[in-house]
């Protein structure tokens, strides 16, 4: 038993692990790659004293470089924002409220999920692309040059995207690029970036039909609808991608990916990622008690479908709590274990979250709705944004009148249960401590709802006590040396 102690300790201490460190950009790229100079336009322009810099984690790097360019050019005082509260791809305005800062500077990828709080510049990487093997890779995968096909990118190769098309655009009459956009504002137009309202008088013009999506604006022909035509991705394969996919899952897609410099067919069945969502809406239906995670601060209207969602699922005869916390782990969530079923308020593309090493899964909006919105049903339509859920957007679907709502049960896929939706549609108020016995319906049985600090009174363990004023304050010891496994002091035992 010693020695496979001690040998297991010795493996833990000198295990190495490889991280790929990514070096210092010369300074002489640096207004190549970072667009120092706009950068200094929008501060003077806005006469800014306090600048927040954003940096995802694989451009920390040339941070310091680039706020010290910054401060040399610009009589302003930036400040860098290394670990984002939640997602690297959303702008962090609370993060920048807490330095003061006048306005914000988001660098790499983004999600271009709109922000309200304080004036916004995007900056994003110039990644190559080898234009001859991107022709190469298109015309292979579309041979037909009648086909009608949208180009759609990551925000990084966004500089190369007119390159792109004049390159096949020729072949391709029925060829359609798209535009990145901003909303709101408050945030700065420059270099490929436009407005919303920029071009509406095009749709007015040829009558064609204009989408405008998660930063992407693109036109249809005019009698076409979206599922006459193909995708097509630059970039590689992640969240936005898969935010495309899900969204748009009547269009075949195809992608070309800048760094291995391949084209492929995307061979993900989409039906197959719908029956798993579908799946996790069978699983809301079923719970009683959901968790509101609050995934974003800083994406608009956030605090408008939280609201929303509380008055759903009461509604829906279920009870809610709600969560703020970073970025989400199995850990965090698995202290919870009174809640049933999660749902993820965050932007398009972190709200698709995979929870299947979770304890309980983790839904978005737009799935708790399917599950407790009687108006609502599964479709082929699926959305990612939750502010198109909203009054006024284009997916908002109202909840019916208590006076119309039938207690209509049905019959649980995954349990076999009979379930009635208004479980608790009419229950009394109870105490945050109680627990009550309430009639789901005069015809059924009647169900027992605990609340969740009645839950937590029956726990063994509770957590961490504060205990203020009754922990005798005593000097600091000597800890322990070692690991946990075998600390210094202990003997090995035989």
């Amino acid at each position: 038993m010693a020695d496979a102690f001690s040998s297991s300790s010795e493996t833990v201490l000198q295990r190495v692990v490889d991280v790929t460190a990514k070096t210092n950009t010369p300074v002489e790229k640096l207004e190549e790659l970072y667009q120092i100079k706009d950068t200094c336009g929008f501060i003077s322009d806005g006469q800014f004293k306090k600048v927040a810099l954003q940096f995802p984690d694989e451009l920390l790097v040339d941070s310091v470089a680039i706020a010290a360019e910054i401060e040399r050019n610009c009589n302003a005082t930036p400040f860098i924002l290394g670990d984002t509260s939640y997602g690297s791809c959303c702008v962090d305005e609370v993060a920048a409220e807490h330095v003061g800062a006048d306005c914000i500077v988001h660098y790499g990828s983004t999600c271009l999920s709109p922000s309200t709080r304080l004036p916004l510049m995007y900056v994003f990487e110039r990644r190559a692309v080898d234009l001859e093997k991107f022709s190469s890779a298109f015309r292979e995968l579309y041979p037909d040059t009648q086909s009608h096909i949208i180009v759609l990118y990551d925000v990084n190769y966004v500089h190369a995207t007119n390159d792109l098309h004049t390159l096949v655009s020729a072949e391709y009459p029925n060829l359609v690029l798209s535009e990145l956009v901003v909303e709101g504002e408050q945030c700065y137009s420059h270099g490929w970036i436009k407005r919303p309202h920029d071009d509406t008088s095009v749709s007015e013009r040829d009558n064609s039909q204009v989408v405008c999506q998660f930063g992407r604006k693109f036109c249809l022909k005019s009698g076409s609808s979206l599922k006459d035509y193909s995708m097509f991705y630059v970039g590689q394969e992640g969240a936005t991608l898969t935010n495309f996919m899900m969204t748009w899952n009547r269009c075949s897609f195809s992608s070309f990916d800048p760094k291995t410099m391949t084209g492929r067919t995307e061979s993900v069945s989409i039906n197959r990622a719908l029956m798993k969502r579908y799946y996790a809406i069978e699983r809301a239906k079923d719970a009683n008690v959901v968790g509101i995670l609050v995934g974003t601060l800083g994406v608009a209207d956030y605090l408008n479908v939280i609201q929303q969602l509380k008055e759903t699922i009461r509604r829906a005869g279920k009870k809610s709590y709600m969560f703020a916390m970073g970025k989400l782990n199995v850990p965090k969530l698995a202290n919870f274990l009174e809640i049933d079923i999660f749902v993820l308020v965050a932007c398009p593309e972190n709200s698709l979250l995979d929870s299947s090493e979770f304890y309980k899964p983790v839904v978005t909006p737009f799935e708790m709705e399917v599950a407790c919105n009687t108006k609502r049903e599964w479709s082929e339509e699926y959305v990612t944004d939750f502010r198109h859920l909203l009054p006024g957007g284009q997916s908002h679907v109202p909840l019916a009148d208590q006076q119309e709502e039938n207690d209509e049960t049905d019959v649980s896929l995954i349990t076999g249960a009979l379930r009635s939706h208004n479980l608790l549609i009419s229950a009394p108020a109870e105490s945050s401590c109680g627990s009550s016995v309430v009639l789901r319906n005069p015809t059924l049985t009647v169900a027992n709802t605990n609340s969740a600090a009645s839950f937590l009174a029956e726990r063994s363990w509770r957590g961490l006590e504060q205990k203020l004023g009754e922990t005798p304050v005593v000097k600091a010891v000597k800890g322990r040396r070692g690991i946990a496994i075998a600390y210094e002091e202990e003997g090995t035992s035989s």
